[in-house]
């Protein structure tokens, strides 16, 4: 039976691309008959490097049949995975979160969490010599994941070695890092044809806090103007994503990528609160900017407070 490979839920760039690069390796370097397969619809930027790689587009599932096999990439989080995880086969896990537990497996597997900005240069890592053998594309794919979660080194995950990685990718390529990731930002700041629920849900993630259930979404763009301008609109959809995804509050980080810094919507008291015991931040208005906040992993969620 064919090995699904997947991220989390709502793909960014990393849960696009790495599926695709460790779907190759098994492919092409182990023998093993591999699928990519996506949980959502990509970003655009995870449709801008699918484009300019000219790598086809994985299929989009809603589940995993029982005793199907599946390596599981870019997240060790149950809630962020199929519903049916824990009847599928899982016989990998490739991470750079934290571990949160939960996932069940049929025996032992292999784990690799490492404390890296992004899981492609894990991938890398692991694979090793046989890195004489990747074609452009994937590490073209690599390329972009790894600056899409590094922001092109400007998030604090950012660790030395995805640096190194990063530039002997884009050296192998005869690609200017600095130009490439400024392609890659615009097509991540084109957001003007996606509804505000679908903004909200692009890139976020559900997490809990003293028993107020939050879902974190975050935009990273170089042009914040052309979503803070929607900031009436998205404040107004924020209670309707909430209700229907189950949760008690949306909480909408837009991120300057270019003046590194965020700016937080704040539609009610409760917000205000978050951002008050959160950040240190008082919110006056209906906005408030927090400089340096780059990264939800590192910066937002484990500050979270109400």
């Amino acid at each position: 039976m064919t090995t699904l490979v997947f991220g989390h839920k709502s793909p960014d760039t990393d849960s696009t691309g790495s599926p695709i690069l460790w779907a190759w390796y098994l492919n092409e370097i182990k023998g093993v008959e591999a699928e990519p397969v996506l949980l959502g619809e990509p970003n655009t930027e995870a449709a801008f490097m699918l484009t300019r790689w000219m790598l086809d587009k994985p299929e989009i599932i809603s589940d995993v049949a029982d005793d199907q096999p599946c390596v599981v990439v870019d997240t060790n989080n149950p809630a962020e995975l199929p519903a049916n995880i824990n009847g599928a086969d899982v016989r990998e896990i490739i991470d750079h979160h934290k571990l949160v537990g939960g996932l069940e497996t049929r025996g032992p597997i292999d784990i690799t969490i490492r404390p890296l900005a992004c899981t492609a240069t894990i991938m890398i890592d692991k694979i090793g010599n046989d890195y004489s053998k990747m074609p452009d594309d994937m590490k073209g794919a690599a390329l972009t994941c790894i600056l899409s979660d590094t922001l092109e080194f400007r998030s604090p995950t950012t660790t030395d070695h995805d640096r190194e990685v990063a530039e002997k990718l884009a050296a192998d390529l005869g690609i200017s890092i600095p130009d490439y990731a400024a392609e890659m930002f615009a097509a991540k700041s084109d957001v003007s044809a996606f509804s505000d629920a679908e903004l909200i849900r692009m890139d976020s993630k559900e997490y809990e806090v003293s028993g107020t259930k939050f879902r974190v979404s975050v935009l990273e763009t170089t042009a914040p103007a052309t979503v803070l301008d929607r900031k009436d609109s998205l404040m107004a959809s924020m209670a309707d994503v909430a209700k229907e995804d189950g949760v008690d509050q949306v909480l909408l980080f837009v991120v300057d990528i270019l003046n590194e810094e965020a700016t937080l919507l704040v539609p009610n008291d409760l917000v205000k609160t978050v951002a008050k015991k959160s950040f240190g931040a008082d919110a006056s208005g209906d906005t408030v900017v927090l400089p340096g906040v780059m990264s939800r992993k590192k910066q937002i969620i484990p500050n979270l407070a109400v």
